[in-house]
């Protein structure tokens, strides 16, 4: 069974409907917003914070791997933070395991990070990313919002991406990276300035551009997602529903500026809190 458990009282939910395209509402089966002067799309944010973290086994034996320390916090403060200085305060964390009930012991209702609105859902298995982030279309219902994974970390703000995000028409925006290492990602292949298209942890890379864990969606994603079809991996890979903004035309991407780390082994975990020592301290 996947549950989703609000933990403080639910708010209303804003309509979506920047640019008045008739045709793009009903695809994502959107219910038009009374005219009325133009408005920014309201923004929520998901951290995905499942999986079985075996990769830094025995540490996750005994509690999530996002709840584990990263400098002088828990891994998961860094997303949440991130969110909250880019002007979001209604956040769902999906996560799963044994361990699931740590996060609310934790984090409780949010009230720390001064949110609004903080629930949780939790993922049976591991079906990747796009799986995991299906759980929380209930929470989305018509409203964009900003995906990060949980063991993502940034050096710099992205708010200036988010508000990007929220000024655009419709569709989805990215954050790449250049990184020494691109086939461990997703890449981006680029036509001049545009992504033409992304592939999956190509033994060839053909940039050096990596898709970042940092996604943003309008509502139509929770279609696509529908539409996938579980990849050789026997996952619903994120890159496919980023390939289907692009067959769209809807997919627009920004250079994040800064470092950017993962920690979901242990020399990114090692690295992760140096990173943020040096951002602290200086290096």
């Amino acid at each position: 069974m996947r549950s989703v458990y609000p933990i403080t009282a639910p708010t209303v939910n804003r309509a979506f409907d920047t640019a008045g395209s008739a045709t793009y509402n009903r695809r994502c089966g959107i219910a038009p917003r009374p005219t009325g002067g133009e408005r920014q799309a309201h923004v929520k944010g998901v951290i995905l914070a499942g999986g079985l973290g075996s990769r830094l086994a025995p540490l996750t034996k005994i509690t999530n791997k996002h709840l584990l320390p990263v400098y002088n916090k828990p891994m998961i403060y860094y997303p949440i933070e991130a969110l909250v200085d880019a002007g979001i305060d209604e956040i769902m964390i999906v996560t799963g395991g044994s361990h699931a009930g740590d996060f609310l012991r934790l984090l409780g209702n949010g009230a720390e990070f001064n949110l609004r609105d903080l629930r949780y859902a939790y993922q049976e298995g591991e079906g990747g990313i796009a799986d995991a982030l299906r759980l929380a279309e209930n929470f989305i219902v018509n409203d964009r919002f900003v995906v990060i994974l949980g063991d993502n970390i940034v050096e710099k703000s992205i708010r200036a991406h988010v508000d990007r995000f929220r000024a655009q028409a419709r569709g989805a925006r990215i954050l790449l990276k250049e990184v020494p290492d691109p086939q461990r990602f997703g890449v981006a292949r680029l036509d001049g300035d545009r992504v033409a298209e992304i592939i999956e942890k190509p033994q060839q890379p053909p940039s050096a551009y990596a898709v970042t864990g940092i996604y943003m969606y309008d509502p139509q994603v929770f279609g696509f997602i529908r539409g996938l079809a579980p990849s050789k991996r026997g996952e619903l890979e994120i890159t496919d529903v980023n390939n289907a903004y692009l067959r769209l035309g809807e997919l627009e991407h920004d250079i994040l500026d800064g470092w950017w780390t993962d920690a979901g082994t242990f020399p990114s975990l090692y690295r992760a809190t140096q990173l943020i020592h040096e951002k602290l301290f200086g290096a």
